[in-house]
């Protein structure tokens, strides 16, 4: 009888290459527009793209800077007390802390709603403060000028029992969006394309600055294959040894041909200078703040970082005429309660030493006119 031996089933074979999964990438989730969705998604576009916050917060301290003038110069010491003295919500003193409170709500959302706390005992005011804006609802009345203010809670709007104490301004209102709209809008899709480039940054640095090696083994062909690969773990978990000790340097000594190559050392990571200073000009230009304003050393000549300047002047004041009319009110509701029916005058401080410098030479220049207008007719 003859004996036939079967061949032993060939074993699978073994691939040396693994696909690894790749780190999802960080977006925002763009939604319809809708004034009372978008708190979360304007508070995160501040929070994770710095020059953003960056542009509002200078656009809050150059706005700033203020006198209040009483109608009748005997009430002026008690406004100047209460300008300075007011409390602010839990942490904020003074008038000027509430019109950076509510200046930054308003560019944040477009809208702020600000409440005057009375003390019906003493009959004073005993407090500012600025309010969540989504958590308020604004709505038309019986006619086109006649507003309701309703209080969300849980879902269900509460009418507001005293609206003449509530604060309300809306940041470029229009017919189709009345309640006002932030001054964030627009830039969620620019920043994500932003944010992906940084996050794509990070990753290139980790995969090339990071060093990594891909370690190759090559038997011989006579080898036996159980043998070599024995050989194959041994130079694995020699080498993972060799590269763990950080306390010293090993040298690494296998027998065979075995290669070591550093994985991404002939890559280049993308230059996204080009991209990025795109994005950012967009952004800045979308806020209306000068580069040089933000520490960028951008390539800027005199004369263009002059007319940049009075376009930041054009924007700041048009939001000083916002914040007027709340800060008169808040005054005028000061001095009645302290016995003065008049309305009290804002008057805001220059923005900078610039503008100092610009009207000191107009007045020359008015001056210098009119006297040789006077020498020409006589």
């Amino acid at each position: 009888m003859k004996l036939s031996r079967k061949k032993p089933a060939a074993e699978p074979i073994e691939t040396g290459v693994t696909a690894a999964g790749r780190a999802e990438h960080f977006e925002y989730k763009l939604a319809p527009f809708d004034t009372f969705c978008d708190s979360s998604l304007y508070e995160g576009l501040r929070a994770s793209v710095p020059i953003v916050d960056a542009c509002i917060a200078k656009i809050i301290r150059l706005t700033n800077g203020f006198t209040v003038k009483a109608p009748e110069e005997r009430f002026q010491p008690l406004l100047d007390d209460f300008c300075k003295n007011v409390t602010v919500g839990i942490s904020g003193r003074s008038l000027a802390a509430f019109a950076d409170m509510y200046l930054d709500s308003l560019l944040t959302y477009g809208r702020a709603f600000g409440r005057i706390f009375t003390d019906h005992k003493d009959m004073t005011v005993r407090g500012l403060y600025v309010c969540d804006p989504t958590a308020y609802k604004v709505c038309a009345g019986k006619d086109p000028v006649d507003k309701r203010v309703f209080y969300i809670s849980g879902g269900k709007e509460i009418p507001v029992t005293s609206p003449e104490q509530l604060l309300y301004t809306t940041l470029n209102p229009s017919p189709k969006h009345p309640e006002g709209v932030s001054v964030l809008r627009g830039l969620p899709a620019l920043s994500k394309i932003l944010m992906r480039i940084y996050e794509c940054i990070g990753q290139n640095f980790d995969r090339v600055g990071n060093v990594r090696y891909a370690v190759t083994y090559d038997p011989p062909n006579d080898i036996d294959p159980t043998r070599a690969r024995e050989r194959a773990e041994l130079i694995a978990k020699e080498w993972t040894d060799a590269m763990s000790d950080t306390g010293s340097v090993r040298d690494f000594v296998a027998v065979g041909d075995v290669g070591i190559k550093v994985i991404g050392a002939d890559n280049q990571i993308i230059d996204t200078q080009v991209p990025v200073r795109e994005l950012i000009e967009q952004i800045i230009s979308k806020l209306s703040i000068p580069p040089f304003v933000l520490g960028l050393n951008w390539s800027t000549s005199e004369r263009m970082s002059s007319q940049q300047a009075d376009i930041l002047t054009s924007e700041l004041e048009y939001y000083r005429r916002l914040l007027t009319p709340p800060l008169e009110d808040i005054c005028a509701a000061f001095l009645r309660l302290s016995g003065c029916a008049g309305r009290p005058v804002i008057e805001w401080n220059n923005i900078n030493l610039q503008d100092e410098e610009s009207l000191a030479r107009s007045r020359l220049y008015n001056a210098q006119a009119e006297q040789l207008e006077e020498q020409t007719e006589h």
